[in-house]
């Protein structure tokens, strides 16, 4: 029986570490082809040598995704590469927390660019090819903070609120190609978001946070895999999860 997955070409944003490189490797791990994109060459370089010495199809291409250049040129190398695009996950995002009255201006350019921006680069670089092939499943990455406000966290919460809206916008809007949209809200899962928050109060109230709550990346990888492996008429618009013990 078919697991919707392999062989499908799915082009991953933030794939150097945490949740994309999670995702990665289990959807290759599936037979998924794979196309890494991050900031850290080396870093997806590693991943792809690692998935391809175990049979796997995968590709590494350097990319910011504050750049729609180098957005486009990392699904143009995948449709290239494997002749098509079947899933775009939009995974890149930072989360600096601060409370506004800090007023850490650059911080918050730096959030909108990489987590609302480059959800957007993503789709524009992807939805071309999608609809041309009249299939396609764009995932876009939020966050429990996409439905909940926390102090010192509303330009994060702004941005994830953002993900979620244009989510629901591109799902009305594609109907037509035949294409499938989800959005992913996790809640603490341990990777390293909290390693660029530049406050120490807030930053050490957020490490004990997910020392105590969080779980492993491959919930968010296994979370990913349920919603491309349904069958093609089913499109999986939303998932919350959480740790079980996490009560915000």
């Amino acid at each position: 029986m078919s697991n919707n997955i392999e062989d499908k070409v799915i082009v991953i944003t933030g794939a150097s570490s945490g949740l994309g490189e999670a995702a990665a490797r289990h959807l290759s791990a599936e037979g998924a082809t794979v196309v890494l994109g991050a900031r850290r060459a080396d870093r997806i370089q590693t991943i792809v040598k690692e998935l391809t010495a175990k049979g796997g199809k995968a590709l590494a291409v350097a990319t910011d995704v504050t750049r729609y250049d180098q957005v486009k040129a990392l699904v143009d190398a995948a449709v290239k590469t494997y002749g098509r695009i079947d899933v775009m996950i939009n995974n890149a995002g930072l989360m600096p927390h601060s409370p506004l009255e800090r007023l850490k201006v650059d911080e918050w350019n730096q959030m909108i660019d990489v987590n609302i921006k480059g959800v957007l680069y993503g789709i524009a670089a992807a939805l071309p090819y999608m609809k041309q092939q009249k299939s396609g499943h764009i995932i876009n990455v939020s966050s429990v903070a996409g439905h909940k406000v926390t102090q010192a966290g509303a330009v994060y919460a702004a941005t994830k609120h953002a993900v979620r809206a244009l989510s629901e916008g591109l799902r009305q809007e594609v109907k037509a190609y035949n294409i499938r949209t989800t959005v992913i809200s996790p809640g603490a899962v341990a990777t390293a978001l909290p390693d660029s928050i530049s406050e120490p109060d807030i930053s050490q109230n957020i490490h004990r946070f997910y020392a105590a709550n969080a779980i492993p990346a491959d919930s968010f990888a296994r979370t990913v895999a349920f919603a491309i492996s349904q069958p093609e008429d089913v499109d999986i618009n939303e998932i919350l999860f959480r740790p079980t013990r996490q009560e915000l």
